[in-house]
């Protein structure tokens, strides 16, 4: 006979079905947290893209309308009006962004606020207001410029694609060694 006890084997058995299901309901809740973490992640990255892109929309609307208003000759929206359409957009962008970002928003935003304002060049003589009006609104595109690389470096974009995975490699690899052995 045996020196086991008879409960010996359902013990060890109980011991390692509560050991196995402690170890199954840690991974669960690992993968759990990561994969919420993950998404939360997701979640904030895309509500600060579209708020950019609401901004840089509501940005290049101004803009255009200040030009077509310059074309035409004829005076610009007034600063509430422009203060209506891009707030907005704006605020969120306030909130949401980081420094560098907010920074070179508000930049844009006072740039097109001073072109919807009354062009009065500080009273400097030999400054006429339509000179001083084109020079602020060829400055817009580069100020933006700016607001779109302080965009990019916060979002992480780059401006080439991403390089294909090892499996990707090994497939195209696979198939130019298939037409050249034919």
């Amino acid at each position: 006979m045996s020196q086991i006890p008879w409960w010996g084997l359902p013990l060890v058995a109980v011991v390692f079905a509560l050991a196995g299901a402690a170890a199954a309901h840690f991974v669960f809740t690992r993968n759990n947290a990561l994969l919420t973490r993950a998404r939360r992640d997701r979640q904030w990255y895309d509500e600060r893209k579209e708020a950019y892109i609401r901004l840089l929309a509501a940005f290049e609307h101004a803009t255009h309308r200040l030009r077509t208003s310059f074309d035409a000759g004829e005076k610009p929206p007034a600063a509430l009006v422009y203060v209506d359409q891009v707030s907005p957009a704006l605020m969120p962008v306030r909130l949401l962004a980081s420094g560098p970002v907010r920074s070179a928003a508000l930049a844009v935003h006072l740039q097109l606020e001073r072109l919807h304002g009354e062009m009065n060049p500080a009273g400097v003589i030999g400054v006429q207001p339509q000179t001083h009006f084109r020079e602020l609104l060829a400055q817009v595109p580069l100020v933006m410029q700016q607001f779109e690389a302080a965009i990019r470096d916060e979002l992480g974009i780059v401006e080439t694609p991403p390089k294909a995975s090892l499996n990707g490699r090994a497939k195209l690899r696979g198939t130019s060694e298939l037409t050249d052995q034919n």
